[in-house]
């Protein structure tokens, strides 16, 4: 591993100088699960490091009558293990409990799961479909971005130079909510996802789909919803055939590749097969 200089800023406005002074070649630490493999292990360039051990209020996760508020630097079995996101926001616990290995999990950070900006990555999904705002802080001041538009590619963010990601906001469910996150890998654990499909739902008191928001993740450049699929859902019941129909015009709307973890014609089965079985778990949720 080569030699970088490591700081560790008391604040956010030290560690937005330090990026910006420094420039290119940074990175941020919280958890170091992933960008310390990446450095070890796959030689990634860098010139320097900027903990954020030392900051005070980038974690915790508080509830309010608008939403959920998590921040950035909460450790994921925080977030897997907390009784309202369970309950509430289920496709983010579902993900979050599903990240590395125990271990790893009361380590590695939401923050740096979404910021690694990994198209696998196992909260981006259902963070997609619960419409959860990212919060950044940088040398302009305070900056909120969709998270949809937080990704710009494998690796890449539209963070801009000297900001840093202090917390998540999400918008509180419909009353007859549910919500469902689940992937494919190779292995049973200890694995990144081929394929992951998030799915919320909200349902009237008849049972009609009014609300559906469709996540795909590793199946494009970044984690994508799936627009039409949506469309599919709405104005009618949730039923096998309603949620085959539009699992089937889901895996139409990804632009899968084939690597060592999956072909692209076996992605697209995946796609259709897990987005079905997540649509019914999601609507199993909102109508218990």
């Amino acid at each position: 591993m080569r030699r970088f200089d490591y700081f560790r800023p008391s604040s956010l406005a030290e560690a937005s100088t330090i990026l910006r002074e420094h420039g290119e070649g940074g990175l941020l630490l919280a958890g170091g699960t992933d960008v310390l493999v990446q450095v070890k292990e796959a030689g990634r360039p860098v010139r320097y490091v900027v903990s954020l051990a030392d900051i005070e209020g980038l974690s915790g996760i508080t509830e309010h009558a608008s939403g959920l508020q998590i921040g950035a630097r909460t450790r994921m079995v925080e977030v897997g293990s907390h009784p309202s996101i369970q309950a509430r926001y289920s496709a983010l616990s579902d993900g979050a409990s599903l990240v590395g290995s125990v271990q790893t999990r009361h380590l590695a950070t939401i923050g740096g799961n979404v910021c690694n900006a990994a198209p696998s990555a196992d909260t981006s999904p259902g963070l997609a479909v619960l419409e959860a705002t990212a919060h950044a802080s940088g040398p302009s001041g305070e900056r909120t971005i969709p998270i949809i538009e937080l990704w710009t590619g494998p690796g890449r963010t539209s963070l801009e130079a000297g900001e840093v990601v202090t917390h998540f906001t999400l918008p509180a469910p419909g009353t007859r909510a549910g919500s469902h996150y689940q992937r494919h890998t190779p292995r049973k654990v200890m694995d990144i996802a081929a394929v992951g499909t998030a799915v919320y739902l909200e349902l009237d008191a008849s049972g009609t789909c009014t609300t559906a928001r469709i996540a795909l993740g590793a199946v494009a450049p970044t984690v994508i919803r799936a627009p039409r699929a949506e469309a599919a859902l709405v104005g009618g019941p949730v039923t096998e055939e309603t949620a085959a129909a539009a699992a089937a015009v889901a895996a139409t709307e990804a632009t899968p590749i084939s690597d060592q973890r999956a072909s692209a014609a076996f992605r697209t089965y995946l796609i259709e097969v897990m987005t079905r079985q997540s649509i019914l778990r999601a609507a199993e949720r909102a109508s218990a």
